[in-house]
């Protein structure tokens, strides 16, 4: 069975609420992770799943600790969240480099995934940040040094590069729309399995020992639809298949 580490994918919202002269702000809380996590424990994965509000404190800094797993999977996580530890943002002493320790990690034989979002990649007006970070040398992309949110409000379908890839199962040729994605170039010797637009939605590449794989559009709303991440079959074959692919399961 898969041990699988899902970092991000949850967000707090605060909304004022103005009545005439009185006003109140209302907080909460909320988790997308939902159709990820169902669809790989459907496929006889083990998730846990690590709120974005926990990743400060408790993302794994060590090979040990990263061990415990087979694929860690950043889905709409900042780079910060990952590197500022509450000794190092709010003590000012020295602490884990995470992002290198996972970059050594996925090159000794782990599996990486990114899962595109306003937080991952370069993100919205690049806060994401990944893009000048050790991660960034493990990935099968190149990140843009801007904003890299590509949004299709008219929704756009995927091309599939490579039929029968085993990364695809058997979600077939016609996918539902998506309606927005990271946009990222390839890497020399990186394996396009998708793209949407143009631009690469399915990347894969070797790593070392490890493999790494990204998906550039969302595994939830608002990106990524009900029609394609809750009522269509392929939604669970595409990304059991990644990370299948990146455990070396396939």
């Amino acid at each position: 069975m898969t041990k699988v580490l899902i970092a991000g994918e949850s967000w707090m919202t605060t909304s004022t609420h103005v009545k005439g002269v009185d006003e109140f702000s209302v907080h909460s809380y909320v988790e997308g992770v939902g159709p990820l996590k169902k669809a790989l424990e459907a496929a006889g994965h083990e998730v846990t799943h690590m709120p974005g509000h926990i990743v400060p404190t408790d993302f794994p800094g060590s090979a040990e600790a990263l061990g415990r797993y087979d694929v860690i999977i950043l889905s709409d996580i900042g780079a910060n969240s990952i590197q500022l530890a509450p000794g190092v943002f709010e003590l000012f002493t020295p602490g884990m480099d995470r992002l290198q320790a996972l970059a050594d990690w996925t090159r000794d034989g782990g599996g990486l995934v990114m899962i595109g979002g306003y937080l991952s990649f370069s993100g919205f007006q690049a806060r994401a940040a990944f893009r000048n970070t050790a991660l960034a040398e493990v990935l099968p992309v190149e990140m843009l040094a801007e904003d890299d949110r590509w949004e299709l409000p008219a929704g756009m379908c995927a091309n599939v590069e490579r039929a029968g890839h085993p990364v695809l199962g058997s979600a077939g040729g016609q996918w539902p729309a998506l309606l927005g994605y990271n946009r990222t170039v390839l890497k020399a010797g990186a394996e396009l399995v998708a793209t949407i637009n143009g631009d690469p939605l399915i990347a894969l590449s070797e790593q070392g020992s490890g493999r790494s794989a990204v998906f550039t559009s969302d595994c939830s709303p608002h990106w990524a639809p009900k029609a394609f991440c809750e009522d269509w079959s392929g939604y669970q074959e595409i990304f059991s298949g990644i990370v299948r692919w990146v455990s070396k399961d396939i």
